[in-house]
């Protein structure tokens, strides 16, 4: 395959050193970026499957926690986000025309992994909407030892009278060729522009909150705001789709923090319960991206995944 070289700012990602990101094409044509953060000593390599409105920097940090713990790290802009082509003339609005394409991102991201050679075993990190299209992509054999998923995409946290407008409201508008307008009650701008860090739902840790605040003031090219009514009727129906699947036999530990309030915690308490030597951690105190967290937090939800990935990637490690 075709690898260019595509911008990446290492000095916003805060990353290992060596990190560079490449340009590649999806099956249906679309450009999108993909970031490799190279281990000193690799003994794996994990595909981190990002969530929406999120890019390749914003994990900078968590790659290096990973690289100190022996693993390179591939991460994806998907479609639409990042600095990967976006989908609507108004470039602020998060739009998928299906989300099944999603996976068309997760094959380039692959063969790309293929293509550097990156170091085997591979395993999955997938947050948010990242978490959804990662079990769609392990259901369907995505070629990983094992997965970790933090607050996972799995269901959207609506209320139940809400449930049926939204529904109702993100198909019909659909239909009347209003589907790339922006959801109600979201905003054009970048969540961490426009939020205050008081009573944000992403993170108790106003350093991190700052740290992800600077990238997309210094790149403007990473801001996305709310998704679109196509969108969040593709979303929903994938979620419901995948409710209704057998979960995969891999590996798989799921994080979610107990002040979650952006996805749905009893679909993702549902699905750990029928993940056949699954589990599901709650983080005390932490919002919804544990991996942006304070650093003893972090270190807690990091810990526990490199534990999982070495263990699925040397088999006797499980045993000693």
């Amino acid at each position: 395959m075709d690898l260019a070289p595509a911008p990446f700012h290492a000095d916003l990602a805060e990353g290992p050193a060596g990190a560079r990101a490449h340009w590649v094409h999806t099956s249906d044509g679309l450009r999108i970026r993909l970031g490799h953060f190279p281990a000193e000593e690799p003994r794996g390599t994990v595909l981190l499957f990002p969530g929406r409105t999120e890019y390749i920097e914003k994990y900078g940090r968590t790659a290096s926690d990973l690289a100190a713990g022996g693993y390179d790290t591939l991460c994806i802009d998907w479609r639409g986000q990042g600095l990967a082509d976006r989908l609507l003339e108004d470039v602020r609005t998060g739009h998928v025309h299906v989300f099944e394409d999603y996976q068309r991102d997760v094959a380039a991201m692959v063969d790309t992994a293929r293509a550097l050679d990156l170091p085997r075993p591979w395993h999955l990190i997938a947050h948010s909407m990242g978490g959804c299209i990662g079990l769609r992509a392990a259901m369907d054999g995505l070629p990983v030892a094992s997965c970790a998923f933090t607050g996972p995409m799995w269901g959207i946290r609506i209320s139940g009278a809400m449930r049926p407008a939204a529904w109702a409201l993100s198909w019909g508008l659909g239909h009347l060729g209003l589907g790339h307008m922006v959801a109600p009650g979201t905003k054009s701008e970048s969540y961490v522009l426009a939020q205050p860090f008081d009573d944000n739902q992403l993170t108790t840790d106003a350093e991190m909150f700052d740290y992800m605040r600077r990238q997309v003031q210094a790149e403007p090219g990473f801001g996305l705001g709310g998704p679109s009514l196509r969108w969040l009727h593709q979303a929903l129906a994938e979620c419901r789709d995948l409710a209704r699947r057998p979960s995969p036999t891999l590996p798989c530990i799921a994080f979610c923090g107990t002040n979650e309030r952006i996805v749905d915690l009893a679909r993702i308490q549902d699905r750990m319960a029928r993940w056949p030597g699954g589990r599901l951690e709650m983080v005390a105190g932490a919002e919804h991206e544990v991996l942006m967290e304070s650093a003893a937090l972090r270190r807690k939800v990091t810990d526990a995944i490199l534990d999982l990935f070495d263990g699925a990637g040397h088999p006797a490690a499980r045993s000693a």
